[in-house]
């Protein structure tokens, strides 16, 4: 049986929900709702990042679709609606990975009759777990180019060891791959920073996740060995920007305080 937003009990905020409850999405719980409005009042400008973010991965996921890659591996994805991979390039092959296992429970129940994508549970820092997982080795050939995401995700671990499953992922990719970053980075604006830090004290208090900031050389470091295709590592709306992006953060990119990168692996 799959778990829904409509069953009977209390529920622990996750990050996972969190977002979708800022993306307008229905899969969400009381304490997720109630972390959020904590989390507005904080940082109002979080349902925007939510927005380019996800304009972002629609962004990447079509380039990596017309660069001729059909398989990709979404590592903290939570929970897949509003306008997630699988919508964004429905002829290719995706594995969903998300610690919480009731986005994954949610993911199944909302890709059920799409054999093509499905979601597991799993943990980035157990890379060799997830690489072996019998749902990745079914839906994934790593004898061809895969789109390895990483979305929004990273900042939420804290500490040296992230850099160590990142690149065993990567290592298992064949050339022509590609590796999608996007990760909170500091703002130069003040009052960004000091939203972020005081959504970062939210983060740590209402969920078992945590929120870390890295700066750019940080969030530069997950590319290593990589080629960076242009613009490079930029804020998250400056990234090949299409026509049917959110207007948030016209005026001001760096408002967004989120980095954004694609690489591709030679």
């Amino acid at each position: 049986m799959t778990t829904t937003a409509n069953d009977d009990g209390p529920k622990p905020a996750t990050a996972a929900r969190i977002y979708d409850y800022f993306l307008g999405g229905t899969h969400n719980f009381p304490a997720d709702r109630q972390a959020a409005q904590i989390l507005l009042q904080a940082a109002p400008i979080l349902p925007a990042i939510a927005r380019v973010n996800r304009a972002f991965l629609r962004r990447a996921v079509r380039f990596l679709a017309d660069s001729g890659v059909r398989q990709f591996l979404d590592i903290g994805s939570g929970i897949p609606t509003v306008g997630n991979v699988h919508e964004v390039a429905p002829d290719a092959r995706v594995v969903y990975v998300d610690i919480d296992p009731v986005a994954v429970a949610e993911g199944l129940e909302i890709l059920e009759g799409h054999d093509g994508a499905t979601a597991i549970g799993g943990d980035l820092r157990s890379a060799r777990t997830i690489l072996d997982h019998p749902e990745v080795r079914r839906l994934i050939s790593f004898d061809e180019p895969v789109g390895l995401l990483l979305l929004s995700m990273l900042h939420f671990l804290d500490d040296e060891s992230v850099y160590g499953p990142v690149e065993q992922l990567v290592a298992a990719l064949p050339a022509g791959s590609y590796l999608v970053v996007s990760h909170a980075a500091p703002a130069e604006q003040d009052i960004v920073e000091s939203s972020m830090e005081t959504a970062t004290t939210v983060y740590r208090s209402s969920t078992s996740t945590t929120l870390n900031v890295r700066n750019r050389a940080g969030v530069e470091r997950f590319f290593a060995g990589l080629d960076l295709v242009e613009p490079g590592l930029v804020w998250v709306p400056q990234w090949r920007p299409a026509p049917d992006d959110p207007a948030d953060f016209a005026d001001d990119a760096s408002h967004s305080a989120v980095l954004a990168g694609v690489a591709r692996r030679p």
